[in-house]
């Protein structure tokens, strides 16, 4: 994965968009950008027992990245009232990662977002396994 800030998708005042936002800001390979498609306070459930905020949020995040192999979405549903939208995406990080491991890890997201007072889109909850759980972290 390699790629500059330039490359990477801005966040988006159309949650329908919003994913794919997430998408490109994981393929950057810079977790800071990954950090900004979501609200400050926004969790990431990798295991339901312990949802991540904030640096562990981040780091959650880069142990994903740095396998090495780029995300694919596929938004299934988007439902939004007003400044709320419930996403059902699935998901896949497929491929050879750097160290010539192959890499198959999927999932159907259940996420929040919510639109900020700037108009832009952000998750507020980030379940990527949706009801399945999550396997063992990379």
């Amino acid at each position: 994965m390699s790629g500059s800030q330039t490359d990477v998708l801005p966040l988006t005042t159309d949650v329908r968009e919003h994913p794919a936002v997430f998408a490109s800001a994981f393929n950057s390979g810079d977790p800071d950008l990954v950090e900004r498609v979501y609200e400050e306070d926004g969790i990431l459930v990798l295991d339901p027992a312990a949802p991540l905020t904030g640096a562990a949020r981040r780091e959650g995040n880069a142990r994903f990245m740095s396998l090495g192999v780029p995300i694919a979405v596929s938004p299934r549903h988007v439902h939004q009232a007003g400044d709320i939208a419930f996403l059902i995406v699935d998901w896949e990080v497929r491929g050879t990662g750097p160290d010539g491991r192959e890499v198959d890890i999927r999932g159907t997201a259940t996420d929040v977002a919510r639109r900020g007072a700037d108009g832009l889109w952000r998750y507020v909850i980030d379940n990527p396994f949706g009801v399945a759980g999550a396997p063992a972290a990379p």
